[in-house]
């Protein structure tokens, strides 16, 4: 099949990021936002003679590539509404505020979720773990939610970029066609360097809330009745997690579990559909309010497995790396393509695969494989967590049941890590001018 021109694929990247950031900007469905995105590229795809049963086959299994994503936002919808039904997040709550000091809570935050995510690879099990219950305490405590979003989100990305037992961390070593061990190794600086920044950044931040947190921490009276029962459905979610049972599974034991609990309790059947269908209020959750995002996962399935398929990006990405200079240069530019591809991408995966596959080659003629795995674990593997139309992003904000905007300043790890591998290249591409200077001299 030809391939597309610098030209289509470009109008393409404008009009889908037009459609989808007005729908952002004007507060309605992202359904409607990438429709015009998909119809221009099916458009484009007719034009060249692409087979159209060749296309709803992409599509279909487009689908089914997020079919995962789809459940795990579809449960969990019911997994904050199932636990404070049977008392899960009021214990959790309790128990937490008899073990954390108030003069170090987005601190506690931060590492928590940060140990956690290590020892579990995934984001998102963390966040489901041990999100909804920090969070919930951060509301009784009345502190800045947006602030301990941050420090959330910053701890469960931490594993979910730098664990061995991440999926996208394993996806980027077998792509860039080195060891996970390699790979960790040429990542160490930049990850010490962001999570000490990190670790500070949420110190400040406990300075100043922190004697407002111990005079309210006081005040507040532990008047929940704390009962292993209520402990049941998160132990269940967090050792079936840890133990790599199907996570889909996990969630939905735990939810089972949680709704059994409520019901012992003396809560009806009929109010536990409701809570599930409505959620809580003041708290979140129910399957009301997801299944807008569930119906434009299901479409940017559909869309990113097109866009795969036909091979669109390629060109621009060919054009970008022809008249790169320097490693500075390369590093800059892959951020760029690597930024572009995750925003109109919509998922963490193909960002990875398509960044991967087209700056290989460059890197391992010009510098090494190790290079592009520090930059590509720097800011592929983040930038989907920082674009409120990708999924990741989605899920994230969804468990923490909270906007994107008010809490990415907060998530410092998110985004320093960009800045601080663009500083290592530069500072490496100094070192080299120095060495090849004395060598001349």
């Amino acid at each position: 099949m030809e391939q597309y021109s610098v030209t289509q694929a470009s109008l393409l990247i404008f009009i889908t990021l037009s459609g989808i950031i007005t729908s952002v900007l004007l507060h309605f469905s992202l359904v409607f936002g990438i429709l015009p995105g998909l119809f221009f590229l099916i458009y484009l795809s007719v034009k060249k003679s692409y087979d159209v049963t060749r296309m709803l086959k992409v599509g279909y299994k487009g689908i089914g590539k997020v079919k995962i994503v789809l459940m795990i936002l579809f449960l969990i919808s019911f997994l904050l509404p199932s636990w404070f039904l049977s008392g899960t997040i009021n214990s959790m709550v309790s128990v937490t505020l008899q073990a954390i000091n108030p003069h170090h809570f987005f601190v506690f935050c931060f590492l928590t979720t940060m140990i956690f995510s290590m020892i579990l690879g995934s984001s998102i099990g963390t966040l489901s773990a041990l999100g909804v219950p920090l969070m919930s305490t951060a509301i009784l405590l009345h502190i800045p939610l947006e602030i301990t979003a941050g420090a959330v989100i910053s701890g469960a990305f931490v594993g979910d970029r730098t664990s061995p037992f991440s999926s996208a961390h394993q996806l980027l070593a077998n792509i860039l066609e080195t060891t996970v061990k390699k790979q960790g190794k040429a990542m160490l600086l930049t990850s010490i360097l962001a999570i000490l920044v990190t670790g500070l950044f949420f110190s400040m931040m406990d300075v100043r809330y922190g004697s407002n947190l111990s005079v309210i921490h006081s005040e507040l009276e532990i008047v929940q009745k704390i009962s292993f029962l209520h402990f049941i459905p998160p132990i269940l979610l967090v050792l079936l997690v840890l133990l790599r049972l199907n996570i889909i599974i996990s969630y939905v034991i735990s939810i089972l579990s949680s709704s059994f609990i409520a019901m012992f309790h003396g809560i009806s059947i009929s109010e536990i559909v409701h809570a599930l269908w409505y959620g809580i209020e003041g708290l979140g959750g129910g399957l009301i309010h997801m299944y807008s995002l569930l119906l434009f996962i299901a479409i940017a399935g559909v869309y990113n497995a097109l866009l795969e398929e036909l091979n669109v990006i390629q060109p621009i990405l060919d054009k970008w790396l022809s008249s790169s200079t320097s490693m500075m240069s390369d590093s800059f530019k892959t951020v760029i393509a690597s930024l572009l591809i995750c925003i109109i991408a919509g998922n963490q995966t193909m960002p990875i695969i398509l960044t991967g596959r087209s700056f290989l080659s460059h890197w391992s003629n010009k510098y090494s494989k190790e290079e592009l795995a520090r930059i590509m674990g720097d800011t592929t593997l983040l930038f989907p967590a920082m674009i409120p139309w990708n999924v990741l992003a989605i899920m994230s904000s969804t468990v923490v049941n909270m906007d994107l905007f008010d809490y990415i300043p907060y998530a410092i790890f998110l985004w320093i890590l960009p800045c601080l591998t663009l500083f290592v290249s530069f500072a490496k591409r100094r070192k080299n001018y120095q060495t090849r200077y004395e060598i001349s001299s």
